[in-house]
């Protein structure tokens, strides 16, 4: 799974800057601060408080609603829907530039 959305947001970096930023535009209502603390609690299972935090800072700023439910879901082990593996490889890619440059 983390080679594929490694493949992904590697397309997604290369498929140009206008595709990348539409893909990551939020177009519905923001997220909400329940489903914050649950991307929270679900991410510091797995990565640091620092980092997690960060990270759904980013995701309240790039993403709607409906796509944080995509994220929760994936840090919670269920697979990225198909149609949302690109925009899916965009957060990450712009989340970790901001969060874990380097990673």
């Amino acid at each position: 799974m983390k080679i594929f959305v490694l493949a992904a947001a590697t397309i997604a970096l290369t498929m140009g800057g206008a595709y990348a930023a539409t893909a990551s535009t939020a177009k519905g209502a923001p997220p909400t601060a329940e489903q914050k603390a649950r991307f929270l609690k679900a991410c510091e299972k797995y990565g640091t408080t620092t980092v997690c935090t960060c990270k759904a800072e980013q995701a309240m700023k790039l993403v709607d609603t409906n796509f944080m439910e995509v994220i929760i879901d994936s840090i919670n082990g269920k697979p990225t829907p198909v149609g949302d593996t690109l925009k899916y490889g965009v957060y990450i890619s712009k989340s970790n530039a901001v969060c874990a440059p380097g990673m």
